[in-house]
């Protein structure tokens, strides 16, 4: 279930699966004329219903010109003061376009985004557009595709090596996870790794100084046993986005909770 389904079609941001208003045929019967001369609205029996307002646009802008190390936190960061929902990056052939998308909490703040076009994140500057709805959920699903259809980016040699690294890793019974989707809640980690029944208590989401989430988290195994079979999750995907893990400590845990405080 893609968690950037949450918001409907037209919706604001904030609700999921809002039904539209269905609009009222002038000709129907909710309309009625008096038995005098001229036409006139029939309050009975059924009363009048007016045409909703359209909806308003969803709150999503593109991305282009981004570093090719940027991360959902500098993201973020270039965004400072507006609700962040989701951020996409954009691949072709298991590489970073230098493309992405933001997904922004309410309409209005798309115009603020907008305010920040060609401003520099790191040494780069970062051209800021208009988008819509299908354009992102088209991206949406070309990153799905990639991701389900053997990537490039996993077959890559560099990929392999760090790979190798993971495989020889220590495992304590904690592990970090990394690219989580920023609406990305305790319950669906729980969901992510459901076979082996974790607690709300023994996941942590990390923050970052704003107190918002950082993209990473956190989880406690049962034992080191367990941590080491979890990472067959490695790179697969909770909702649109595939998810890295790495063997992690509880005291590498505890400092990465200590910072988001």
């Amino acid at each position: 279930m893609f968690y950037r389904g949450k918001f409907a079609d037209g919706g604001d941001g904030r609700e999921m699966a809002a039904k539209r208003q269905r609009t009222v045929d002038p000709g129907s019967s909710f309309y009625g004329a008096s038995t005098g001369s001229n036409f006139m609205y029939n309050p009975s029996p059924y009363g009048y219903v007016s045409q909703p307002p359209p909806p308003p646009p969803f709150p999503v802008v593109r991305l282009r010109g981004l570093p090719f190390d940027c991360t959902e936190t500098d993201v973020a960061e270039f965004f400072h003061g507006l609700d962040i929902v989701d951020v996409l990056f954009v691949h072709k052939g298991g590489k970073f376009t230098g493309e992405g998308f933001c997904v922004l909490g309410y309409p209005l703040q798309v115009d603020f985004a907008l305010q920040r076009n060609r401003q520099n994140m790191g040494r780069r500057y970062v051209e800021v557009f208009r988008s819509k709805r299908q354009e992102y959920y088209k991206a949406i699903a070309n990153e799905v595709s990639d991701a389900r259809g053997g990537s490039p980016r996993r077959s890559a040699p560099r990929a392999k090596s760090y790979d190798e690294g993971k495989d020889s890793a220590e495992h304590t019974g904690v592990l970090r996870l990394r690219g989580l989707p920023f609406s990305a809640s305790k319950d669906d980690i729980m969901e992510f790794f459901k076979d082996f029944g974790l607690s709300e208590d023994s996941i942590h989401i990390v923050m970052n100084s704003e107190g918002r989430p950082s993209g990473e988290a956190y989880v406690e195994f049962a034992s080191a046993e367990d941590s080491k079979a979890a990472m067959v999750k490695d790179r697969m995907t909770l909702g649109s986005r595939y998810i890295e893990l790495f063997p992690s400590s509880h005291s590498e845990m505890e400092e990465a909770i200590s910072r988001g405080r």
